[in-house]
């Protein structure tokens, strides 16, 4: 009696530590470390070929980059103040036509605005970039591929003149479009040595030439 009490009780703990072994599972993995901002920027410059038309210091992010990053990285907003120092040196970095001349020709800005090539490891030394401003923007109604992550620009000039101050402030978007909101995604085109004053007055001239097709 004993005996069969005993053979039931160890078939049970058995049964028991079967139950539990497979209620728990084999043991998780260890959870990797994540890679740390200096690693990780390292990874990214050993993947990529430096040019005299790509320099690998494109990947050094500025100030404002870097607390762009954090915050999209946290999910928390900019600091106000911070975003206050951001913009006004973004604004400072702003050059105006030296000539005091803003507008170049709309054919030529039209050219650029369609041109997506530019500042890639195969491009020519010197080649001119374009601004690839389609891949944003609705500009003229008769180029249906476009994209909308920025606002559309049909009828930009016929909308808002040709003020100094809008002038102004057109050419400021493009060439440090930062200096109104801190963490845009549009490229700084004059800052970031994309575009030539050259360009950005056909650009200029694109948006807010009466006679381009964008204010038709």
């Amino acid at each position: 009696m004993k005996k069969q009490m005993l053979i039931s009780a160890g078939l049970a703990l058995t049964i028991v530590v079967a139950l539990v072994g497979c209620a728990t599972g084999p043991a998780p993995a260890p959870v990797a470390k994540a890679p740390s901002d200096a690693e990780i920027v390292a990874i990214m410059k050993a993947s990529f070929k430096d040019s005299p038309s790509a320099r690998l210091t494109r990947l050094d992010q500025s100030p404002l980059q870097a607390a762009c990053t954090e915050a999209s990285r946290t999910g928390k907003p900019l600091d106000d103040k911070l975003r206050e120092q951001l913009q006004a040196a973004a604004m400072a970095s702003v050059k105006y036509p030296a000539d005091g001349k803003y507008l170049g020709d709309w054919k030529r800005g039209e050219a650029i605005a369609q041109n997506g090539r530019g500042l890639q490891f195969s491009d020519a030394p010197g080649a001119a970039a374009g601004g690839n401003c389609y891949a944003c923007h609705q500009i003229d109604k008769a180029e249906i591929a476009h994209g909308n992550i920025g606002p559309s620009l049909w009828n930009y000039g016929k909308n808002r003149g040709q003020s100094e101050p809008m002038l102004k402030y057109t050419w400021t978007r493009i060439w440090n479009t930062h200096a109104y909101n801190a963490c845009v995604n549009m490229p700084r085109f004059g800052d970031a040595g994309i575009l030539t004053e050259a360009q950005i007055k056909d650009v200029m001239a694109l948006l807010l030439d009466p006679a381009s097709p964008v204010n038709q």
